[in-house]
């Protein structure tokens, strides 16, 4: 059996008290009466709240009995916030003192920007690395600081769909967030569209993604967020029921992140799609992040694990000849798949 370095109770305790905190701290500053729309099958809450002679709907998030308990008490939480940010701190200096892994200032300070804005209250999903190393608290393992842990860029998903139906905007225009971070956007192929900001002093690079669902991976609106995205195939997913997670900087960040055995399965597709020459290095990452959670949830998580792999290998014969590519030069990551349930 693999033999992977846990987290302890004392520092679990504080991940899972700190996300909870964060999950209160967003429904206790509701300016009006919350309200639940029914969406295209699904049932979402907003803050209905009057601005002058306009009504508001400001979007909180997707129906579901944890986020209905918490706007029960939303009153309750607003009283308590101060002490609650207070608590937040002393969370914090529990995780570093265990060696949670923590974003560089830098990075930490383009996340909680994008967060105050609005980018993952309205749907975005943080892909890639940054994800990866928040798997950490998601999973109770520690992942270290190798190099498949590390990365300056910050890739960012979202669903066009979602995007378009909620009916709310960032509270602060991205370009301009991105322009007081010192980021200027990278021109694209297709006029009018701006996906990708590059930071001038740290080459730090911020890219918005959203799903393909045609032949075609071109560029698409994300009206929600105000930017455009690259659409790409495989993605929907990836990114399909999000998780939310604190991310470790200040006094934490509220953010969203892909489910860990969705992220797993995924790498082993992307991989495969890497391009001569620099991507075979992104590829070597991909390979190595999803043998690490592959074989980790095979032994914690196996039934989670083995529906997520089943569903990428019956979604097509593309989704099963790049899982298989990838495997073949995995033989552990392999073997952890083949011993799977059901």
């Amino acid at each position: 059996m693999e033999t992977f370095r846990y987290h302890s109770h004392i520092g679990q305790s504080a991940w899972t008290d700190l996300r909870r905190l964060l999950l209160d701290e967003a429904v206790s500053d509701l300016r009006g009466m919350p309200t639940l729309k029914r969406i295209g099958g699904r049932k979402y809450w907003y803050d209905r709240y009057r601005l002058g002679t306009k009504t508001v709907d400001k979007y909180i998030g997707e129906d579901g009995d944890a986020l209905r308990a918490r706007l029960e008490r939303h009153k309750q939480a607003k009283s308590e916030r101060d002490e609650a940010r207070r608590q937040r701190s002393r969370l914090m200096q529990v995780l570093r003192a265990e060696g949670y892994l923590a974003p560089d200032v830098a990075t930490g300070q383009i996340i909680a920007a994008l967060a105050q804005a609005g980018v993952f209250r309205l749907g975005g999903t943080i892909v890639g690395t940054q994800a990866f190393r928040a798997y950490e608290g998601e999973l109770g393992v520690q992942i270290g600081f190798d190099q498949s842990a590390q990365t300056d860029d910050i890739d960012i998903a979202s669903f066009e769909r979602l995007s378009l139906a909620l009916g709310d905007q960032v509270s602060t225009e991205l370009q301009e967030v991105f322009a007081g971070l010192k980021f200027n956007p990278l021109p694209a192929m297709q006029p009018g569209h701006i996906w990708r900001w590059m930071q001038s002093h740290r080459q730090t690079q911020v890219e918005f993604l959203t799903p393909s669902f045609s032949d075609d991976e071109d560029l698409r609106k994300l009206p929600a967020l105000g930017v455009s995205a690259q659409s790409l195939h495989f993605l929907n997913y990836l990114i399909a029921e999000p998780i939310t997670v604190p991310l470790l900087y200040r006094s934490g960040v509220l953010v969203q992140v892909p489910r860990a055995e969705r992220y797993a399965i995924h790498k082993l597709i992307v991989a495969t799609r890497r391009r001569p020459g620099e991507g075979q290095q992104k590829a070597r990452k991909d390979r190595a992040q999803a043998d690490f959670l592959v074989r980790f949830l095979a032994e914690e998580r196996p039934d989670a694990l083995a529906e997520a792999y089943q569903q990428a290998r019956n979604a097509g014969s593309a989704w099963r000849k790049a899982i298989d590519q990838s495997l073949a030069q995995l033989p552990a990551t392999a073997a952890a798949l083949a011993s799977l349930p059901g």
